[in-house]
């Protein structure tokens, strides 16, 4: 028996893509922190749609936890041949007004897992000669992001990482997908105290419609997947800029904090 493995499997796109892939009779392995969370996902999953649902509750973004979720499936004979690296965070704010600790942990998370997990249960993918990884990327990853420095920076990592992994796959029979969404109604918004962002403001699309666009993807072994029509022309726009600064000046406003503007107009009111 073989299962598709999500990480941050508890809410948001991760949340969605469980749903969507118990619904096509995929069997899973869900990753995320609230055992809770993931225990009532199970007993759901497994009742409407009568697939296998196994949970391991962990924290990712503390070192070594890769690994020992790659002993995990290995020691209960878990065959995984779909890797979903869904689990990352941001933080929303001037980088020097951040903490280091978080940094250091979004990091790991963005940028560290993924890699692991991708390098550790690839071999397996290669060796039977099936597999697919989706990547969960940003369209912050096209140009730099004032206020979301790291982050920004993180997804480019995913999304050139993922690039470059699917050329050296070609022929192999193991895929790697990029999905780049916008900013989108999930919890991302809040852990990364967003909420004063200009552009987490307005035309958020679902988890759902986001989630559905990756599997899709995943499935039909696409390179790159931009969920929406405004993110498409985003990342398009990026590509032809006729210069970096420009580029910047835009990402600047975009990422505006919106707190100060909204002050000036309560206190002229």
């Amino acid at each position: 028996m073989d299962y598709a493995l999500i990480t941050g499997a508890s809410s948001g796109i991760g949340l969605e893509l469980a749903a969507i892939m118990a619904e096509k009779g995929h069997n899973l392995i869900l990753v995320a922190r609230r055992e809770e969370v993931l225990q009532a996902l199970k007993v759901k999953l497994e009742n409407q749609f009568k697939v296998t649902v196994e949970v391991v509750a962990m924290d990712l973004s503390k070192s070594e936890q890769a690994q020992a979720l790659y002993e995990y499936c290995t020691n209960h004979h878990l065959i995984v041949n779909c890797l979903i690296n869904n689990a990352g965070f941001g933080d929303y704010g001037k980088f020097d007004s951040g903490k280091l600790d978080t940094y250091q942990n979004m990091l790991q998370l963005n940028i560290m897992v993924l890699t692991e997990l991708t390098a550790l249960f690839l071999a397996g993918m290669k060796q039977r000669k099936f597999g697919q990884i989706l990547n969960v990327g940003s369209i912050a990853a096209f140009q730099p992001g004032p206020n979301l420095a790291v982050y920004a920076a993180s997804k480019a990592y995913v999304m050139q990482f993922t690039e470059a992994l699917s050329f050296e796959l070609r022929g192999t029979g193991v895929s790697a997908t990029l999905l780049s969404p916008g900013v989108t109604e999930t919890g991302f918004v809040s852990r990364a105290n967003m909420s004063e962002a200009a552009n987490a403001k307005k035309g958020l699309m679902t988890a759902n419609s986001v989630a559905m666009a990756g599997y899709r993807a995943m499935m039909s072994g696409k390179l790159n997947t931009i969920p929406g029509w405004k993110n498409q022309i985003l990342a398009f726009g990026s590509k032809i800029m006729p210069s970096r600064e420009l580029l910047l000046q835009i990402a600047g406003r975009i990422l505006r904090d919106t707190t100060e503007l909204h002050k000036k107009i309560e206190n002229a009111t």
